[in-house]
């Protein structure tokens, strides 16, 4: 299926691009998460199962267990801090 991905803050800087449409098999964000990690690079390095990542589908939070649909907007960013 295809999905729309986003990538915001440092996960954006790093990767090189705000966005990108993808073709995907994953069932899950996690599984998602895990197909992006698996094309190294900087993926591997931003994405990495040992950094902070949020995510959201269709701009809702939603945890690695989360199913998504044909079409959806997926969300990947650090945790906000702010004072």
């Amino acid at each position: 299926m295809k999905v729309h991905v986003k990538y915001f803050a440092s996960i954006r800087e790093s990767i090189g691009s705000a966005s990108e449409p993808l073709e995907t098999s994953a069932a899950t964000l996690g599984l998602l998460r895990d197909q992006l990690i698996a094309q190294g690079g900087a993926y591997a390095i931003s994405l990495a199962r040992g950094q902070a990542v949020r995510m959201a589908i269709n701009q809702v939070m939603s945890e690695e267990t989360a199913t998504f649909s044909e079409g959806a907007e997926i969300a990947f960013f650090p945790p906000v801090t702010g004072g």
